[in-house]
């Protein structure tokens, strides 16, 4: 496919936005293997490559990722994306501090999406509620400068299912990959009450995990391929999947996809679904799911957890 093709987009949900198939990972363009430049670099050649969907939050290496992806889309750009990053307070005071350096941090005086992240404990949707971090952003949402809210995380569909009737939420970003069927089901659990609320599906996790330019662990533990990840998430009922991208390498590997992309038939998504089975059930290829390992050191810390 030719690299000036355009990449498909999709509504955002009811937001009358409409996004790229693909969303830019804020995480992983932070790391340390990566200089300021090659940041900065990633996230305009993705723009470049017809990406229009930006991800991040307040808590990604202590802010030093959404400072870099300010400085990339700052100007033009930033007219023409839709800017998404997450809140991690649980209280009123936490959730206006985040915002107010969350905006800062990415130069810019609104954001088009904002979601609670990491809903990944048991009580969290409570203390959203209980402590004020729901009121507060949506005092933030009517004062203009949050667009639409959302909510993410990556454990278990009965965290999720508990966090729906809090709110008439605009989007839930939530693990979508060739494992999750048989594990823990976001795909199957969640995906569907999201459709029945007219919440916009937003998938991560396509890769399971670990390090891109190995393919992440489906792939470098030869379960699944990069094209069939990225092609059965892309299947699944997804307004965008969220890619993470820590080398042009990878950025043009997932563009390629992206720009390919055609739904995958129901006979090879069922034959790719029977053949991972017997490693996907006991959730060793999630551990954001099975484990802590995954988990924002800011939130562990916030629920009396060891860093």
């Amino acid at each position: 496919m030719p690299a000036n093709t355009p990449l498909p987009a999709r509504p955002l949900g009811q937001t009358g936005l409409n996004v790229s198939i693909l969303c830019l990972g804020g995480w992983h363009m932070a790391q340390p293997s990566l200089t300021d430049d090659d940041a900065i670099r990633l996230v305009q050649k993705a723009h470049d490559g017809g990406i229009t969907f930006f991800d991040n939050a307040w808590d990604y290496h202590d802010g030093r990722s959404e400072e870099l992806m300010g400085r990339a889309l700052e100007g033009a750009r930033r007219k023409n994306v839709v800017l998404m990053t997450k809140n991690c307070g649980r209280d009123a005071e936490t959730t206006r501090q985040h915002l107010d350096d969350s905006l800062r941090r990415l130069r810019t005086d609104y954001l088009d999406l904002w979601q609670f992240h990491e809903i990944n404990y048991d009580n969290d949707p409570e203390w959203i509620v209980e402590r004020g971090a729901l009121a507060a952003a949506i005092e933030a949402q009517k004062a203009g400068k949050v667009r639409f809210i959302g909510f993410t995380g990556h454990k278990s569909p009965h965290i999720f299912l508990k966090m729906l009737p809090l709110h008439a939420w605009d989007t839930c970003q939530l693990p979508v990959n060739v494992c999750d069927y048989h594990y823990r089901s976001s795909i199957r659990e969640v995906m569907p009450e999201l459709a029945k609320r007219n919440v916009a599906a937003i998938g991560m996790k396509s890769l399971g995990g670990g390090n891109l330019e190995a393919g992440g662990r489906i792939v470098a533990e030869g379960v699944a391929t990069p094209d069939e990840c990225i092609r059965f998430a892309l299947s699944q009922p997804i307004a965008s999947l969220v890619v993470g991208v820590d080398s042009e390498k990878v950025l043009e590997q997932d563009l390629a996809i992206g720009r390919a992309f055609a739904p995958m038939p129901a006979d090879e998504m069922g034959k790719l679904l029977d053949r991972v089975k017997p490693v996907a059930s006991d959730g060793r290829f999630e551990a954001s799911k099975s484990t802590q390992n995954f988990d924002g050191p800011y939130h562990r810390r916030q629920h009396g957890f060891a860093v």
